[in-house]
């Protein structure tokens, strides 16, 4: 447990510093070029740990690692200026929005090109992801189940899409609370058109309907000391019914064996074109320190993984990435209007936790989750909140419309809700992280 937290500190650390300082370089490098003299460059907050003066710029690391800022010459308003050129303040309002904008634009960049470069060295997704959307499972008395969808349907509409992906289909139900989504399904030869309600579940209150993809029982292995292996079942079978149902997913197999508690289950098993019946009789075993009834066998994972060429993958970057923004700003929109909970938030407690996780998951897990770290950290940055990017955009916007700068008061003012802003949603971000840890549900 400790060695858990300890690399999810780590590895969040590590993770945040990159992404900050890729969008303080974003700033630096756009107030160089227009020759606004940066003062500091600085990774973190408040006491100066240790860093190099280079010319008139001192780079810097600070104690409190989430954050950074970059600190340019005449960028405070309630100091007194000389009027040089190399201040902030006295340049053209278009040159200091692209100085400002370059940050989150940075972040939004890289995101985008290394989801690009990940995709042409391994992009994996499930293999249902890339299969017309069929119904696997449904959970008894979820909201699928009421709403007469059952497993082997075939949704051919969802929400106005027409032959949806599981892609499309997942994110709009996350996304979704107590709001009917119109669904067609084809089932037997024929049209149907029913309403599933997303209910929220989990930690993070997301969206769920209770129901499961087409994941095909690919028998991957089988032990032959087992009753599987004793029936003669052999690694490539797909376990087609159980019972005399259908079976779409194969996780329902573990399920239902442990439900019957030893019952013994029939099988119907496609071999080479053949369809073989068995009959088997669970055994109760140890399994990681726990009794569970087994039959034997393990299943095939069921992910696709390929390399895409430079074109492709910068073009499925582009379009995840997209995805991902436009599902952002529905769930904020949502949020504001009491359609979601606020505890889809997440802090940084959480973000530690996932960023923990992927790494223990694997380099690709790790950079996705960077990847979409980064667009989100972009993203929040661009709202339009007092001391963040967007808030100095959208006073930038004001004062063009107006032809004049606004007064000192006003400015200060602003700032000063945007830093109660802060404070308040980093307490309720961090509160809502650990009421999540201590109840998931």
């Amino acid at each position: 447990m400790f060695e858990n937290a300890l690399t999810n500190i780590v590895v969040v650390i590590l993770v945040l510093g990159f992404m900050i300082f890729i969008h303080e370089l974003g700033h630096f490098m756009a107030a160089k070029a227009f020759g606004i003299r940066v003062l500091v460059f600085s990774l973190g907050f408040g006491k100066r740990l240790f860093g190099i003066q280079r010319g008139e710029t001192d780079y810097r690391v600070c104690v409190l690692p989430f954050g950074g800022y970059v600190k340019m010459a005449g960028d405070d308003p309630t100091q007194v200026r000389d009027g040089q050129h190399g201040e902030f303040l006295s340049h053209p309002r278009w040159q200091r929005f692209f100085v400002v904008i370059m940050g989150p634009a940075m972040n939004v960049g890289l995101a985008i090109l290394l989801l690009g470069g990940l995709y042409h060295f391994h992009h994996q997704k499930p293999a249902y992801q890339e299969q017309p959307a069929r119904v696997g499972d449904v959970d008894a008395d979820s909201p699928a189940a009421k709403a007469g969808i059952q497993a082997g349907d075939l949704l051919v509409r969802f929400d106005g899409i027409p032959n949806p992906k599981w892609e499309d289909v997942e994110i709009k139900v996350f996304t979704t609370i107590n709001e009917p989504i119109q669904v067609e399904i084809a089932r037997d030869g024929e049209n149907r058109t029913l309403a599933v309600t997303p209910v929220a579940k989990g930690p993070n209150h997301i969206g769920d309907v209770g129901w499961y993809p087409n994941v095909p029982a690919k028998v991957d292995a089988v032990e032959a000391g087992l009753p599987a292996g004793q029936a003669g079942m052999k690694p490539g079978d797909e376990i087609v019914a159980l019972d005399g149902r259908r079976v779409f997913f194969w996780p329902r197999i573990a399920s239902s064996i442990q439900e019957g508690a030893g019952k013994e289950v029939s099988m119907t098993v496609a071999r080479e074109g053949k369809e073989i019946d068995f009959h088997l009789k669970p055994v109760l075993t140890d399994l990681r320190g726990e009794k569970v009834w087994r039959i034997g066998v393990g299943f095939r994972g069921n992910s696709v993984v390929r390399q895409l060429p430079w074109g492709d993958a910068m073009a499925a970057s582009l379009r995840d990435n997209l995805r991902n923004s436009l599902a952002t700003f529905d769930v904020l929109g949502k949020i504001l209007t009491r359609r979601m909970s606020a505890r889809s938030l997440t802090g940084p407690i959480g973000i530690a936790q996932l960023s923990g996780e992927a790494y223990r998951a694997g380099w690709p897990e790790l950079m996705m989750l960077t990847c979409f770290i980064s667009l989100q950290l972009g993203i929040f940055n661009l709202l339009p909140i007092p001391v963040l990017d967007g808030g100095v955009i959208l006073l930038l916007a004001i004062e063009s419309m107006m032809r004049r700068d606004l007064s000192l008061a006003i400015k200060e003012r602003f700032a000063q809700v945007g830093v109660v802003f802060l404070l308040l949603l980093a307490a309720f971000v961090m509160f809502n992280d650990i009421m999540k840890s201590i109840r998931p549900s």
